[in-house]
């Protein structure tokens, strides 16, 4: 019975690391809201950057839905700042893929606000006058807020900039007697431009809901279409560069060859060549798996890992994957 038990564990962990490994690396970048940006001011009294709050919570959701592996947003705005992405590049899949392909993701996600305000409609009923627009003896006043939200996603295939998926949502939420972002009309959270799409507060007024079930729309098609992404193998080789006492290695290839953080490579070292008798040229070398490296940081022409092996590894070893 304990063999037994033990089995059904080791297969579970089998299983939860084979999933884990087929999940796809996917980065969303700021949405661009050129569409709705003059609006938004007269909603907030000051200027906001909506399209990286809707993509701030469309991260929150992909990561707690699970399909995906979501890179972290501050690698997304270092890289960002490293290629001096600019505001109207947020809607290019080219310029999107490009950085992907920095990022060593296997997609990444655009899109658009294209619906971002309010709609309200005001009734006058009964009494006189009322059909002027103007409250006569006896008419009675009602006022409703509705608040809507669209926004559009693109995934983009980082290596070929081909779209994968294309999906939209849409969101909408309707109160009486109250204000778009608040019973007062006004919300303390977006001062000096500091809005925080994922606070109680905003969530918990009408433009918030409205958002957030555009949001959640699109994370569930966008979940959908997990299966979208092609499975690439690619090929890694390089060499250590550094080796420390402590485990730390430096490998002379980065994220231009495909290298992800958390990625598994094999490090061997070469034991002896094999050369054609007529040519005297190499036609295989032998190599001894020496251990193997988990790669903790990448940028594009190196990458730092932590290795572990029953013998130390030394500068000039090869890495491949």
């Amino acid at each position: 019975m304990k063999w037994f038990l033990s089995t059904i564990v080791f297969l579970a962990t089998i299983t939860t690391v084979s999933q884990a490994q087929q999940k796809k690396r996917v980065a969303v970048m700021n949405f661009d809201y050129a569409t709705v940006s003059s609006g938004i001011s007269a909603i907030f009294g000051s200027h906001q950057d909506v399209g990286k709050g809707i993509a701030d919570l469309l991260v929150d959701k992909l990561v707690a839905d699970g399909k995906f592996s979501v890179i972290e947003r501050k690698e997304l705005d270092r890289i960002l700042a490293e290629q001096n992405f600019s505001n109207s590049d947020r809607a290019d899949p080219t310029s999107a893929a490009k950085v992907g392909k920095v990022l060593g993701v296997d997609a990444i996600i655009i899109g658009s606000v294209t619906q971002f305000g309010r709609d309200d409609k005001k009734t006058n009923i009964g009494g006189l006058g009322s059909a002027a627009g103007r409250l006569g003896i006896g008419g009675v006043s009602r006022s409703k807020s509705n608040a809507v939200a669209g926004i559009t996603a693109r995934m983009i295939n980082t290596s070929t900039a081909e779209i994968l998926a294309s999906v939209s949502g849409k969101g909408e939420s309707t109160r009486s007697g109250t204000g778009l972002i608040g019973a007062g009309g006004t919300y303390a959270g977006a001062a000096a431009g500091a809005l925080d799409m994922r606070s109680t507060n905003f969530a918990n007024t009408i433009l918030g809901e409205a958002v957030n079930s555009a949001v959640s729309s699109v994370a569930q098609q966008l979940d959908a279409k997990a299966g979208a992404l092609p499975v690439s193998k690619l090929s890694l080789s390089g060499l250590v560069a550094d080796a420390a006492s402590d485990g730390g290695m430096v490998i002379n290839i980065g994220s231009k060859a495909g290298v992800k953080v958390g990625d598994r490579l094999a490090i061997k070292r070469e034991t002896r060549k094999i050369t054609d008798p007529a040519t005297g040229k190499v036609i295989r070398r032998i190599e001894d798996h020496i251990g193997d490296l988990v790669i903790t940081e990448v940028d594009e022409q190196s990458a730092v890992g932590k290795f572990t092996g029953p013998r130390p590894a030394k500068v000039g070893d090869t890495v491949s994957n």
